[in-house]
């Protein structure tokens, strides 16, 4: 590796656990229903919305009741989600008169991003129009990622009481996670994506006269949208399906080595910081400590694998050269944008498959074969390190109680976690 990826993946490891901490502190604030100064903006929305959906904020809920809210929410957006599809053609924001998504497409598509997993099957520029994108998949962005949460703060309840029968609230949670949470930090992400370049508009495709045109094709035509706001949402909620469809490698989507550090940072951000989150709601900050700690010891060295595996190049390319210089980064670029280069796009493959994120700005099946082996490992581990918003957490979370109850059989004590 050079001097400019081992200070590429160092700079990128400070921000990011230097702002676990604080941002972990605020959202146990968030959730244990403490004074937050966003309240005085938001609050009263939430309490709007609790009136208009008959939701009693300061009545809990059994794990079966918050269960059920859970699934039954989830169902309503693949609904809302598949329904929106098939009608495109018919509503509004559809400057392509883009048709309805086919049956089969939708229901995959609406099954996807309502659980968070945000696996594309088609192109967004070219298959879904701006209402689709907006109302249905930029919304399932903040909602499957808040329950994700949700989940997490009611198993964390379940850790810390001793004698109570309820978990939370579902909607509570589910409001609080978008409005005090998810929403904000997007909007901040959104508006520096919008500096960097990336596009936000409700305006039709641009279209170019090439600059060496043939007989029968004279221009281009340049897909464009609102983007930024839906690339802000898919990382830090680590959704990952893409406006466009090469994803975090389209210039529109990433333009800048500014925007390409942002978004990467903002796919581990929360899953990072919800360690210290989960600390300090189980009364036990060493907890959190303790498995912020465990999840970066596997992650650093599976970086350095990758980008040094990269970095070494092919050796089969005989008669290439793959040194890194003044004018190259060197090594295996194949499937690589030359604006991210090595380093980054190893960091970007690592952090999106241990985050359960699924955006890319550079090919995976381009990478050498210990370069791929390291997404890949995290993939089949269940993408707990770091993972998901919430589900990584509560994944590792099992790896932990798994832990403890064979520790405990091997020293013959009774296995206990968090005094359970």
């Amino acid at each position: 590796m050079t001097p400019n990826g081992w200070l590429q993946i160092a700079v990128y490891m400070v921000a990011l656990l230097a702002v676990a901490i604080p941002l972990g502190a605020y959202m146990a604030r968030v959730y244990d229903g403490e004074s937050i100064w966003l309240a005085r903006i938001f609050g009263p929305l939430e309490g709007a919305l609790y009136r208009l959906a008959g939701v009693r904020a300061d009545q809990e809920m059994s794990w079966r009741a918050y269960a059920g809210a859970l699934l039954v929410f989830s169902a309503a957006s693949f609904i809302v989600v598949y329904v929106l599809q098939r009608l495109q053609g018919l509503l509004p924001l559809n400057p392509m008169a883009l048709g309805a998504v086919p049956g089969h497409l939708a229901f995959n598509t609406a099954v996807s991003f309502a659980t968070n997993t945000n696996w594309q099957s088609y192109g967004g520029e070219t298959t879904l129009s701006y209402l689709t994108q907006m109302a249905g998949l930029t919304v399932q962005n903040f909602v499957s990622a808040a329950v994700g949460m949700a989940v997490l703060v009611a198993l964390a309840r379940g850790f810390m009481r001793r004698e109570a029968k309820t978990v939370g609230n579902f909607w509570v949670d589910l409001t609080r996670s978008t409005l005090y949470i998810l929403l904000p930090l997007s909007f901040i992400l959104a508006l520096v994506l919008v500096s960097q370049g990336v596009v936000q508009t409700f305006g039709g495709p641009a279209r170019a006269t090439l600059i060496d045109p043939s007989d029968s094709v004279t221009t281009q035509t340049i897909a464009v949208g609102p983007a930024a706001s839906q690339i802000a949402i898919k990382q830090l909620g680590t959704n990952g399906g893409g406006f466009f469809n090469v994803n975090s490698a389209h210039p529109f989507e990433n333009p800048t080595p500014l925007s390409n550090f942002l978004e990467l940072f903002a796919i581990l951000i929360i899953p990072a910081a919800l360690c210290h989150t989960f600390g300090r709601m189980v009364r036990d900050k060493r907890q959190g400590r303790a498995l912020l700690a465990a999840m970066t010891v596997v992650f650093v060295p599976l970086v350095i694998l990758s980008a040094a595996a990269e970095q070494r190049g092919n050796p089969l390319w005989h008669g290439v050269d793959q040194a890194a210089g003044a004018l190259q980064s060197g090594g295996n670029m194949e499937g690589k944008d030359v604006r991210f280069g090595i380093a980054n796009s190893a960091l970007w493959a690592t952090a999106t498959t241990a985050a359960s994120n699924g955006s890319v700005n550079a090919m995976h099946d381009s990478f050498t074969p210990l370069g791929g082996l390291v997404p890949l490992w995290l993939i089949q581990i269940g993408e707990v390190i770091y993972g998901g918003v919430g589900s990584g957490l509560y994944g590792m979370l099992v790896f932990a109680i798994v832990a403890v109850f064979v520790a405990g059989l091997m020293v013959g004590r009774t296995p206990e976690y968090l005094g359970k």
